[in-house]
């Protein structure tokens, strides 16, 4: 926690300090835009999961560090952001033509959707043809920048149909249709899932890493902070001295593989026992790991053990298109901070 609210200070100290010394200029900027998960989740053979992406929006704070020439805009400067990243993927959806067990994972048949909240700082390279001719007169420039950010987020699934309980579990069958029995019922409905992400996958264990004696399962809940590392690229246009639009392109790289609570090998059966000593427990817990039932038989073993790739952390990309405005404001006190 102490690490968490140093980062965070660290995070919000330049737009603070422009506060104190009430800069001339604020920009506040508007993105709004989709994003785009890559991680352990996934139909499509290739590196983009075109049913994976989700809406996002931001709010990006410049030009607040002390600007003597005005509506010059320095080369190398700096901006705030606060966002927000919905992202989701769920592994049951027919997508590409296909579905049930024509689809790659259909058989592991996990979903997920993190709202991740996040601040980030980052260090921009404003690339313009005329460095002491107004940006206002130019109208068109490029931008490129990197940052470090604190996001919050739990991945959370939708599981159950209604209330979590082992009456209300969905029922994957190989045509790719969600009943509410298990394969080969006779007379079982079709319920489709609800849309509603009611189980809080950190809440539960649904994983161990390594094997033999060197087996382990997760003790305690994984962590929902989590250190991002943002690049980004994209053009602006100003449309007015006070007011600009553009377009970017940014991705942001994780330090961790559990966004989507997938990560390393299923959790045996013997584990979930000696963790939920209670049999409703031990059967959810059993349920939430493999809900399909195809994924494992629940124990050890190199065609069933695998869940996800814990050598691959989880990392995100981020399209958006942005409407800004610039604050006049009256300088109190000339800043020391200046690039």
């Amino acid at each position: 926690m102490r690490q968490t609210t140093t980062l965070c200070l660290f995070l919000l100290l330049p737009f603070l300090h422009s506060s104190v010394h009430a800069q001339r200029n604020l920009e506040v900027g508007l993105q709004m835009g989709v994003d785009h998960f890559s991680g352990d989740l996934g139909n499509w053979n290739g590196p983009i999961q075109w049913n994976g992406i989700r809406p996002a929006m931001s709010v990006t704070f410049r030009d607040y560090l002390n600007n003597p020439k005005r509506y010059i805009t320095r080369a190398l400067t700096t901006e705030s952001r606060i966002g927000w990243y919905r992202l989701g993927y769920n592994e049951l959806e027919a997508t590409g033509g296909k579905q049930g067990i024509d689809l790659r994972n259909y058989k592991r048949g996990l979903n997920f959707r993190n709202d991740l909240f996040g601040i980030s700082q980052h260090l921009v390279l404003n690339m313009y043809r005329e460095p002491f001719q107004p940006l206002y007169k130019q109208r068109f420039f490029a931008f490129s920048y990197i940052g470090i950010g604190l996001f919050y987020g739990r991945p959370k699934a939708d599981l159950f149909h209604g209330e979590p309980s082992l009456e209300n579990r969905y029922f994957p069958w190989e045509d790719g249709t969600i009943r509410d029995q298990p394969r080969g019922t006779p007379g079982a409905n079709v319920i489709g899932q609800d849309g509603t992400y009611e189980t809080d996958l950190y809440s539960w264990i649904s994983e161990g890493s390594g094997a033999g004696r060197e087996a382990t399962v997760r003790t305690k809940p994984p962590s929902p902070w989590h250190v991002g590392v943002p690049i980004g690229f994209g053009m602006r246009y100003l449309v007015t001295k006070q007011m600009s639009v553009g377009m970017e392109f940014s991705y942001y790289m994780f330090f961790t593989d559990m966004l989507d609570a997938v990560s390393g090998r299923y959790a045996t059966y013997d584990e979930l026992a000696r963790a939920y000593p209670d049999s409703v427990q031990q059967q959810l817990a059993r349920y939430i790991s493999d809900p399909t039932g195809w994924g494992t038989n629940g124990k050890e073993g190199r065609a069933t053990s695998r869940r996800g790739n814990p050598g691959l952390p989880d990392s995100f990309s981020y399209f958006s298109v942005e409407v800004s405005w610039t604050f006049k404001r009256s300088p109190m006190r000339r800043s020391y901070v200046s690039l």
